[in-house]
């Protein structure tokens, strides 16, 4: 499946309301950038509808499942489904079959996508070959190929050594080391956050600081060799207070969190709701806490959503037995608004900010952004608007969601990558 839109030599959009001013105003696109003006009549001229425009999001960190487990979602389905939600770049981890580790892998992704049309598939390649953690894998290889980053993703790299070596080599092609932070004795057989719901529903709990020592490791390392390391999805207080003190020191770290960890608690796994199974779990309401408080001292830097498809099989099952994860691309910008930005605990340009330019920086990015000269990616979104939220309309495979049911708003009505439309709700364009 291709793009199948409609698509334009120049675009007029006129009556939106840019995403740092709040102004009306016009935006004009010719060449796939913006433009100061155009040459004619633009071939598409669209009424606005006093909707914001942002630059298009950029998901440091999601899933793909293509090459190796299709049935869970594929390059097309998970690029669609991003568009869908507002991003015009992600970065899927190298968690596939066979594992992302060689250039053909990497080319593959990129070139799929770029076929597809929907979005822009920013590879992230393993740091040890097939993940095992014993063995650097091709780092300057698939640097050349496409690579932005490198990360044994769900499978820490408990070697210290290890890590240090994968660390010095990224650093030597100017590319970042993203760790999953978690010590695998501690969290070993764990299925949630380890506490009082987890004594109570009888499950093995994984305790916070099996995150935080790793994430204390990292830290050290990469202020020991002056290299540069990204945390992924930090979901902990004392997580939050090690970057914060790691930065302090001048240690050259970036650090993400993700939806569902300034949205929701341990309490949402109440029933056995395995669509509430993530990893990191879900932790408790002071550590939801310290995520906001983490984002808006700007300790955690990038909003990414952790995007992770399973059948339905694999989530319809015994607690213990269900897959991690949940599908977050089309659920992330509207969560970021309704529960970060319109309670006022962060301003959109702080949130946008986080979406776009900091995720841009990390992954060797051009500037996002709607100014004159830079690439036209962009979605308007409806601020206004209440939905309540119906994973049946998501453009994924999967539906594995706790947000069902959710009233939010900011959902996308228009998605614009590179002066092509890839997503449209119809509501401009009818």
């Amino acid at each position: 499946m291709k793009n199948s839109y409609p698509q334009f030599k120049s675009i007029q959009i006129r009556n939106v309301r840019h995403w740092q001013t709040g102004d009306l105003t016009e935006l004009l696109i010719a060449g796939g950038k913006f433009v100061p003006e155009l040459t004619g009549q633009a071939e598409l001229v669209l009424d606005g509808q006093g909707l914001t425009a942002l630059p298009g999001l950029i998901d440091a960190h999601v899933h793909l499942r293509d090459p190796g487990f299709e049935y869970r979602e594929d390059i097309i389905t998970g690029t669609r489904a991003a568009a869908h939600g507002g991003f015009t770049a992600i970065a899927p981890m190298p968690n596939t079959n066979p594992v992302a580790d060689t250039v053909p892998i990497i080319r593959y992704m990129i070139d799929k996508a770029a076929t597809a049309g929907f979005c822009r598939v920013l590879p992230i390649g393993a740091a040890t070959k097939k993940q095992e953690g014993q063995e650097l894998s091709e780092i300057g290889l698939m640097t050349e190929a496409g690579a932005v980053a490198f990360s044994d993703d769900g499978v820490p790299i408990a070697s210290a050594g290890m890590m240090r070596k994968a660390m010095e080599y990224a650093a030597f092609f100017d590319r970042v080391i993203i760790s999953h932070c978690e010590d695998p004795e501690l969290a070993k057989d764990g299925v949630c956050n380890e506490g009082i719901v987890s004594t109570e529903m009888g499950l093995k709990g994984i305790p916070s600081i099996a995150e935080d020592i790793m994430i204390d490791r990292e830290t050290r390392i990469a202020e020991y060799l002056g290299c540069h390391v990204h945390i992924a999805h930090v979901s902990t207080a004392g997580g939050v207070e090690c970057v914060r003190a790691a930065k302090a020191r001048g240690v050259k770290v970036t650090a993400e969190t993700c939806p569902h960890y300034f949205t929701l608690t341990e309490e949402a796994i109440r029933g056995f709701n395995t669509l509430a199974k993530v990893n990191p779990p879900l932790r408790t309401e002071s550590d939801r806490l310290a995520i906001i408080a983490g984002l808006q001292d700007g300790t955690l830097d990038i909003i990414a959503t952790d995007h992770a498809p399973h059948h339905t099989d694999e989530k319809d099952c015994e607690f213990s037995l269900a897959n991690n994860g949940l599908i977050g691309l089309e659920t992330c910008f509207p969560l970021v608004y309704t529960r970060l930005v319109e309670p006022g605990h962060l301003s959109l340009a702080d949130a946008v900010s986080k979406l776009t330019a900091n995720p841009a920086r990390l992954l060797k990015q051009p500037k996002p952004g709607l100014e004159v000269g830079l690439a036209a990616d962009l979605t308007l979104v409806d601020l206004e608007e209440t939905v309540t939220y119906d994973a049946a309309s998501s453009l994924s495979k999967a539906r594995n969601t706790p947000f069902q049911g959710f009233e939010l708003r900011g959902f996308p009505q228009l998605t614009i990558m590179a002066g092509n439309i890839t997503w449209d709700s119809g509501r401009l364009t009818k």
